[in-house]
């Protein structure tokens, strides 16, 4: 590290100490210790970065281009994103000042009711519970690509990964942020190389084609499917765009909460704008959306969009080299994911929502026995060896995706009940160490979306239920209608799983523990504080000329 380095003279461990403790709400602020500070500046921005390029991007925008068009993909994406910029905000103002490891889902207990608290938790562990499997499932789906025609079997790479990933967790937070940070910068090379060639493809300067805008005007195009075809994949674009949010788990282990947490929340508009809507704009510009390599059924990254453009720049090893790029943005995402589980569960058991011994933490602030829980849920991927790789990451997008909306729906809920809270108390915005840009008005535009997308799914979950077509059917009508009853409970259950597990978490925690509608003049604002050294304050301080600072912000 270079001396000039303004994190290398910060002390090498920050431990919770640094939190203040007022006295009351001490069960909150106890899921805090034990926990290492090990994430610099650089992890958080990169972590950030990786939370948006994954599988999602990779893997599914083909699909979303194919189902609604290039412009119903483009509009997806635009909406959802412009939704997840203020969610992102939201998050940024409260974890700057209460860094806990339940992010978010912590701030229920404190402003509203602790009921709210112990459903988000919950559902927020099994959101990351259930995305293990899916993207281990995705990595067998991918490595298939490399093992066509062979006798290999697949539950031996997901099984790989898991002893992998296990001591990866158990070596401590930092390894798992210098992973991430190498593993983003791969992917952030890959994206950017599909953007320049993107570019020289559409423009004909490689492959010897200029496309144009020619594929926004062939049938179905720009808008195929109408509204139906948009609101079809609003899910997987949320899926996409899920993980992005984790800047709040990540900021309990941040060295400097107070300079990390906003410099993260910050990027995700340009990170948005570059990685996904240029992407998408010029994927849709060279691959038309009726092409049937871009239905991608299979999830194979033979057919992922991305190895198309590369192959139309006459790339040989393009598809070998878009599904190395593929696998390893499943290998970090795989990695996030065991890290938020195990933290999700960690702020369980401290909270008193979980056995206590699943918040148990060694010296090196590893959560063995949270760990150990998650690896276990993470075998549930071996169950591709009996229904198939393809259809298991399907199933679990759905679900993933509309818990994912749920989350992001009460992050702005929440948000709106501190400011009243923070209020209330006699305190001022300035007394914030950072203040989210666009309020309330970026609120409401993001709930109003929010809502718009949720009702959407609840929507299309129920239209169109498959008819049987009879005992006379032909074999080939019996397998569509197969098809048609799969998909549609595939719907049902993603639409509306989590609604009603929350309501039963809700209800039951409210009517076992009695517990009451935390007043504003109430609410706990103060316990869990970061409260920054001299060192960290000195940090805060603008370093270098403006235009410097500007690059590095860009960069």
């Amino acid at each position: 590290m270079s001396k000039h380095d303004p994190e290398a003279n910060m002390t090498e461990k920050y431990e919770m100490s640094e939190m203040r403790d007022i006295g009351h709400h001490e069960v909150l602020a106890a899921e805090q210790h034990g926990l290492k500070r090990d994430l610099r500046l650089r992890h958080m921005i990169m972590i950030a970065i990786s939370g948006t390029i994954g599988t999602g991007l990779f893997l599914t925008s083909g699909t979303t281009i194919a189902t609604a068009g290039p412009g119903g993909a483009l509009l997806a994406y635009s909406i959802i994103g412009l939704w997840l910029v203020f969610v992102c905000q939201a998050i940024g103002e409260i974890a700057t000042l209460l860094p806990l490891p339940g992010a978010f889902n912590a701030w229920g207990g404190r402003v509203v009711d602790e009921a709210l608290s112990f459903q988000m938790t919950w559902m927020y562990f099994i959101n990351w519970a259930l995305t293990i499997p899916a993207e281990l499932a995705a990595s067998a789906v991918i490595v298939g690509f490399w093992t066509e025609g062979s006798n290999f079997p697949p539950w031996v790479v997901p099984l790989i990964i898991i002893l992998v990933m296990v001591a990866i967790n158990l070596v401590g937070v930092k390894a798992y942020g210098e992973l991430e940070y190498w593993f983003s910068i791969l992917k952030v090379i890959t994206i950017i190389m599909f953007i320049i060639c993107g570019i020289l493809v559409d423009a004909g300067v490689l492959g010897g084609v200029k496309y144009g805008m020619a594929a926004w005007h062939v049938e179905g195009a720009p808008f195929k499917g109408g509204f139906i075809g948009f609101i079809t994949t609003l899910v997987s674009v949320g899926y996409a765009y899920g993980g992005t949010e984790m800047t709040g788990v990540t900021a309990a282990e941040s060295r400097n909460p107070h300079k990390h947490v906003p410099k993260a929340v910050n990027t995700v508009l340009l990170r948005i704008a570059f990685f996904y809507l240029v992407s998408i704009f010029l994927l849709a510009s060279i691959v038309e959306n009726n092409d049937k390599s871009l239905l991608n059924e299979d999830s194979s990254a033979a057919k992922a969009p991305f190895t198309i453009v590369f192959a139309k720049a006459g790339i040989n090893a393009a598809a070998n080299y878009m599904n190395a790029v593929v696998f390893t943005s499943v290998f970090s995402a795989i990695n996030s994911d065991f890290y938020v589980a195990t933290r999700m569960l960690l702020s369980l058991s401290r909270n008193g929502w979980a056995h206590k011994y699943i918040g148990y933490t060694n010296a090196r602030g590893v959560p063995l026995v949270a760990v150990g829980i998650v690896t276990a849920c993470s075998c549930l991927s071996l169950i591709t060896i009996f229904v198939g790789s393809g259809v298991v990451f399907q199933w679990f997008v759905s679900i993933i995706g509309s818990i994912i909306f749920q989350s992001w729906i009460l992050i702005l809920f929440l948000h709106f009940r501190f400011r009243y809270c923070w209020k209330k108390q006699g305190r001022s915005v300035s007394e914030l160490p950072y203040a989210s840009w666009g309020y309330p008005y970026g609120n409401i535009l993001g709930t109003i979306i929010g809502c718009c997308c949720i009702i959407a799914t609840w929507y299309l979950s129920v239209i169109n239920p498959p008819h049987y077509p009879g005992d006379d059917a032909s074999p080939a009508q019996l397998e569509l209608y197969r098809k048609a009853r799969d998909h549609y409970a595939q719907g049902l259950l993603g639409a509306w799983f989590p609604w009603v597990c929350s309501a039963c978490l809700f209800l039951g925690y409210k009517f076992v523990r009695k517990t009451k509608f935390i007043k504003a003049e109430d609410a706990d604002l103060d316990t869990g504080r970061f409260i920054p050294s001299e060192s960290d304050k000195e940090d805060l301080k603008p370093r270098g000329p403006k235009w410097k600072r500007f690059l590095q912000y860009l960069v």
